[in-house]
């Protein structure tokens, strides 16, 4: 392994790690000897990384390490540029545009070799078939996922049954042919998907919802991928009385 390629693989496991590891598990898991490994660390942290720690102790990553160039190898480059041009290609039109500006910052900072590779990568992603007919704002849906904010929904269900509803959602699916949103539903006091282009019209609610998103989302998950539950058994929530 090239010493670029070891960097990179230590760092990766650096970041696996919320708490400090001890140097022989590192030297371990990279597969180098106990004084390489304290070489690489000295490296990384010339190189701006803030790795704390000492022999015997251990060693953690601090959140905020920018990735110099050399910290994408060519098949990372390549699934990087095959996500982006999905994005570009599904996403609305927020996304799309922060997927470019993302991308562009990337190239920036590329050496000249990689930066031809990003722009010529032969992974393509096929036609688009959904058409953006939603008429409400997906910016405001992903904002009240993140601030995990109730929402008041207008919606009308494939046979043109129009209901309100409070929702609290945890997540936004996006297909080639539909975009999903995956909540908690009030009414029905179980998780629902909705389609965003039978939205007729959401409105924010300033009330953090009773549960954390990602228990929430862990729950739907959990549903989805095992058996229903068993009528009467407990849900996310006790409903109201």
């Amino acid at each position: 392994m090239v010493r670029s390629e070891r960097l990179l693989a230590l760092l990766q496991v650096l970041r696996r790690h919320r708490y400090p590891v001890s140097g022989a598990m590192l030297a371990q898991e990279t597969g180098v000897s106990i004084r390489t490994l304290y070489r690489d660390i000295a490296s990384l942290q010339a190189q701006g990384a803030d790795i704390e720690g000492e022999p015997g102790v251990g060693y953690v990553l601090r959140p905020g390490f920018m990735l110099p160039p050399l910290m994408f190898s060519h098949v990372e480059l390549e699934a990087l540029i095959l996500g982006f041009r999905w994005v570009q290609k599904f996403a609305d039109t927020p996304v799309t545009k922060a997927a470019s500006d993302a991308l562009a910052k990337i190239s920036a900072v590329l050496p000249a070799d990689l930066q031809d590779e990003l722009e010529n990568s032969a992974l393509l992603v096929g036609p688009r078939r959904i058409v953006d007919t939603e008429v409400v704002d997906l910016v405001l849906l992903r904002a009240a996922i993140r601030r995990e904010r109730k929402l008041r929904l207008a919606y009308a269900d494939g046979a043109g049954r129009f209901s309100e509803r409070v929702i609290w959602p945890i997540a936004l699916g996006y297909f080639e042919d539909t975009r999903m949103l995956v909540a908690w539903c009030e009414q029905r006091w179980d998780f629902r998907h909705f389609r965003t282009d039978r939205m007729r019209e959401i409105a924010l609610v300033e009330t953090r919802y009773p549960r954390r998103r990602a228990q929430l989302l862990k729950e739907w998950r959990d549903m989805e991928n095992g058996p229903r539950r068993r009528e009467g058994a407990p849900t996310c929530a006790d409903p109201p009385a």
